[in-house]
């Protein structure tokens, strides 16, 4: 999974296309909380949403999730489980954000 550099990386809009710059997302207990759309990319096959909860700073803590499109056309956000995967593709972003803040 690992191995991944910005340039493997192709751009996506659709969480934003389809909800807009913040998509509510449910907790564990049910509880919705609001998330900002950070970054949406494919890379390697999958497609990835970064997300981060609308109270924190930009350059704070942020959520990885893998975007599913069903057949008949929606969206879902799935929790990236798999801590290698997790952690390949957010270090990905941080170095795509580096990249594009220098």
């Amino acid at each position: 999974m690992s191995g991944y550099r910005p340039e493997d990386v192709k751009r996506l809009s659709l969480v934003k296309d389809a909800f807009g710059e913040t998509v509510e997302l449910e907790d564990e207990a049910g509880r919705g909380q609001v998330f900002q759309v950070l970054d949406e990319f494919s890379v390697g096959g999958s497609a990835y949403a970064i997300v981060q909860d609308e109270r924190l700073q930009k350059d704070e803590e942020f959520e990885v999730f893998r975007i599913l499109q069903n057949a008949d056309g929606s969206l879902e956000l799935e929790t990236v489980d798999d801590d290698e995967e997790w952690e390949a593709i957010a270090e990905l972003y941080d170095e795509m954000t580096v990249s594009f803040e220098d």
